[in-house]
């Protein structure tokens, strides 16, 4: 029994408390870093069991605004300082509704979905524009070669665009021993 006694670890205080005494004892102007707060820490109360632990509480610390990060820096919150804004643009303030108002759920984002049971709707008739003519490019009219040309054209006889590349004939090539 008397061993177990020795080497169990002294109870250190709450870490939060800890860390505002570092920050205390440190007393920089501009804050402490992390590691100057675990130097503080180790020499004061001796080997910390887990270095991850403090910085999970400095973060949890530094979330609800007991301490100020500021250029990799720990310091105590000022009391007298205004509370700190998130980024964007500040939301307006709410009118109180007047009593006896209910208020009606907000809507949902994005497309009401369709109804399963709604009868199918039937195809709107096509309205024809002004002009008469259709929407859009026009067809493309396909024009035989003996169809009549257009005046002042010349007809070569050849079809448009590249010929077909010419492959080589083969010849047989007898190889007699």
């Amino acid at each position: 029994m008397a061993t177990e006694e020795v080497n169990k670890p002294q109870s250190l205080p709450p870490y939060p408390e800890i860390i505002l005494k570092a920050l205390e004892a440190l007393d920089e102007p501009s804050g402490s870093s992390k590691s100057a707060i675990s130097k503080y820490i180790e020499s004061t109360y001796g080997e910390l069991p887990d270095s991850t632990v403090l910085g999970n509480q400095l973060n949890k610390m530094k979330e609800s605004g007991e301490l100020v990060f500021n250029k990799n820096n720990y310091m105590k919150a000022d009391p007298s300082a205004p509370p700190k804004r998130g980024r964007g643009r500040p939301p307006k303030p709410k009118t109180p509704l007047p009593p006896g108002t209910v208020v009606s759920p907000p809507r949902p984002r994005g497309r009401p979905p369709k109804d399963p049971n709604a009868p199918p709707k039937s195809p709107k008739p096509k309205a024809t524009p002004g002009s008469g003519r259709p929407r859009g490019r026009p067809k493309k009219i396909s024009r035989s070669p003996s169809a009549t040309a257009a005046p002042g054209a010349v007809s070569s006889g050849r079809p448009r665009g590249r010929p077909p590349k010419v492959k080589p004939q083969l010849t047989e090539v007898s190889v007699e021993s």
